[in-house]
């Protein structure tokens, strides 16, 4: 992060003879204008949960590009990125008020899909809802019967995250702080969490982890966005075309937990090492329900440049109607790749859009699912004095 600082007499000599040719009126109500350098932020106020205010981030770059970020979850609410036109979609699931968000169902369940949400304390799931770490065994909610998943029944998806505007690389960026004290969700350790949503003027959205115990404890953040390059609730992504960079695969059970076995994606449906569409052989897989219909991808990958500091490629996805291609780079040693099976059509999202299975697609960096139980697995637990890094970036292009 790049902190500016100027000299204030310099900056009276430059400012002064340009306020002489300037409009009068109150300069925050002009338009940025689209060419100016650096991505600009909006906070409005978006409403309350759990008693604490909740706020609507909007980042603009140079070239147009809109994110929207609420503190709520810490999640991706909008995303708006460039046809092979030049025209603009949005790209990602989600809905259109806070009140949608915590009850998008009317059940009273906030979320249930995860939409664009941080995950944590630990993203995926962990056997049994139990793990052993220095000689103690402890439980967590076997939310996802009969195992934990991302982080719990009231995960870091589910709280609201301190937010604030912060400069950087020439522009402002949007940081969002959580502590997780000791004992949530049935962790250890009390973890103070932070997440940097940058938007650069490369088209990229990045987006950074970090996180520090008092207590050694297992951390595993990712992003949970659903995205459709076509726009948001526009099809299925059965036609997007996928090229993972990852020769293996973490072997599941019946319940979605490794085996511990590690196998190449060559010469199964898993294999994306060349660019394929999704529905090329998803009825090859088993199905997630009793109907008949296919299930679909949910996948965890073990990705050949694993857990570099600089983030490497670890995915393209390109939908051909549109033209937009999206690059997916990461610092993390694997990755859950998710075809959206588990959506229905009951939810209605933003622009009163029905998100129907397969409509949408998860890419998440990660640890692989279930490291706390796998001694095989690349460690995920954090103890004190260390930092837990994490960095994805989604870079956009069009062809």
């Amino acid at each position: 992060m790049k902190l500016h600082r100027f000299h204030f007499p310099l900056v009276l000599l430059l400012v002064l003879p340009l306020l002489a040719c300037t409009p009068s009126g109150n300069s925050e109500s002009t338009p940025t204008s689209p060419e100016a350098e650096g991505t600009t932020v909006k906070t409005e106020s978006w409403g309350e949960a759990d008693g604490q205010e909740v706020s609507l981030f909007t980042l603009t770059n140079k070239n147009g590009l809109v994110a929207k970020i609420t503190n709520w979850g810490a999640t991706l609410v909008e995303l708006h990125t460039k046809d092979k036109n030049g025209e603009l979609a949005d790209i990602v699931n989600g809905f259109e008020s806070l009140e949608k968000w915590l009850n998008p169902g009317g059940d009273g369940k906030a979320n249930p899909q995860y939409f664009g949400c941080t995950i944590g304390r630990y993203c995926n799931r962990i056997a049994g809802g139990k793990f052993k770490l220095d000689d103690t065994e402890y439980t967590l909610a076997t939310n996802n019967p009969p195992n934990h998943l991302h982080g719990g029944d009231v995960g870091w998806d589910k709280k609201v995250w301190q937010g604030e505007v912060v400069d950087y690389d020439g522009g402002q960026a949007v940081k969002l702080s959580l502590t997780s004290p000791d004992g949530d969700e049935g962790y250890p350790g009390e973890v103070q969490a932070e997440v940097l949503y940058v938007l650069t003027d490369d088209d990229e959205l990045r987006i950074e982890h970090t996180a520090t115990t008092d207590k050694a404890t297992p951390v595993n953040m990712t992003n949970h966005t659903y995205f459709n390059l076509a726009g948001h609730g526009n099809g299925t992504i059965l036609d997007h075309e996928v090229k993972i960079e990852a020769d293996r695969y973490t072997v599941f059970d019946a319940t979605d937990i490794p085996t511990g076995e590690i196998k190449p994606v060559s010469d199964t449906v898993y294999d994306f090492t060349e660019a394929t569409a999704v529905g090329a052989r998803i009825d090859k897989l088993p199905p997630n329900d009793d109907t008949g219909s296919p299930g679909g991808y949910d996948q965890n990958y073990v990705l050949r440049d694993a857990k570099v500091e600089t983030p490497a490629l670890a995915g393209t996805f390109y939908d051909p109607k549109s033209g937009r291609v999206m690059k997916v780079l990461t610092t993390e040693v694997g990755v859950q790749f998710y075809s959206g099976n588990y959506m229905d059509g009951k939810l209605e999202g933003k622009d009163g859009k029905k998100y129907e299975k397969h409509s949408a697609f998860c890419f998440e960096p990660q640890f692989h699912p279930d490291s706390p139980n796998q001694a095989k697995f690349p460690s995920c637990i954090l103890k004190p004095g260390e930092t837990y890094r994490h960095v994805t970036v989604f870079k956009f292009e069009t062809k």
